[in-house]
């Protein structure tokens, strides 16, 4: 018992420094980027406990009231209300949450479908690889927005219709790269040395080409989170995302539209998340990318 003690308080001060090595290598940009990026994460994950009003709730007599600062504002509505009289602040804290969490499940479904796809293409090779490169080619072809508005025009606008919408978003990207990386690792003379020693296949696949195509895999996650955030808020822009009266900051942007020129903060509020979240993802994906590629790390 001793002893993991010990273990464990040598490893904060390990990870600690490893963290202030981190952001020591880091610039301005890429700094702001980090605290743009715990700070939205703080936010969404606690925004039940940090919005003043529940995002549902209607007050028809404080419809349209501007943020504090201007006339008309009303007590307790820092951001002003919507068209309804809903809190924009409230709705845009649950709405960052929601659209967070339908990027992050999205990201990750096409990380696992290309990914798969991927690994299998690569290894197997021949007939299998055709009709796999066939889809990707495919997919790349046809503009994904068509693909997600007939999908959601026929299976609805559901949550979880949504989900697999955006998780079908971007897949062929990780497949492209996972087929790229296995191809280049199968020449490798350690893979030479795998099937000589008579490894599997599978062994080869998850124990030796799977975790040397990690790093592009994981800047390709950062950079389809953002992707996604865009995607979902161009859908219910279009009135085909998540519907009333469930937020989402795309959602409250399209429904904003109408009154902008005489409520603005009702769009400019999500707007200006939205924004924020690309900017933090983005940054810290290409950030990601210099600090994994040993050939930009070097120069």
């Amino acid at each position: 018992m001793a002893e993991a003690v010990v273990g464990n308080t040598s490893a904060r001060p390990a990870l600690l420094a490893h963290a202030a090595r981190i952001w020591g290598d880091a610039n301005g940009v890429q700094r702001a980027a980090i605290c743009v990026a715990v700070l939205l994460l703080i936010v969404a994950a606690f925004a039940p406990f940090i919005a003043p009003h529940e995002p549902t709730a209607q007050s028809l007599i404080s419809r349209l009231r501007p943020p504090i600062g201007f006339e008309r504002f009303k007590d307790g509505y820092l951001l002003g209300t919507d068209e309804l009289g809903r809190d924009v602040l409230s709705r845009s804290l649950h709405g960052l949450q929601l659209t967070l969490i339908l990027a992050a499940l999205g990201a990750t479904i096409g990380l696992l479908l290309g990914g798969t796809l991927g690994l299998v293409s690569g290894i197997a090779g021949g007939i299998v690889d055709d009709v796999v490169m066939g889809a990707v080619d495919a997919q790349i072809a046809i503009p994904f927005t068509l693909i997600a508005l007939l999908t959601l025009a026929i299976f609805g606008s559901s949550i979880e219709v949504m989900v697999l919408v955006l998780g079908l978003y971007g897949w062929e990207q990780y497949a492209r790269i996972v087929r790229g990386e296995v191809r280049r690792l199968m020449a490798m003379p350690f893979i030479e040395a795998a099937r000589a020693a008579g490894a599997s296949g599978g062994r080869i696949a998850f124990r030796h080409v799977l975790p040397n195509a990690v790093s592009p895999l994981v800047v390709q996650f950062t950079l389809s989170i953002s992707n996604i955030v865009l995607l979902e808020s161009t859908l219910s822009f279009l009135g085909m995302g998540v519907q009333p009266p469930t937020a989402t900051l795309g959602s409250m942007v399209g429904i904003g539209r109408d009154y902008l020129p005489t409520a603005p903060w009702i769009v400019i509020v999500p707007a200006m998340m939205i924004l924020l979240v690309t900017f933090a993802v983005q940054i810290l994906g290409d950030w990601l990318r210099d600090r994994a590629d040993v050939r930009l790390r070097d120069r």
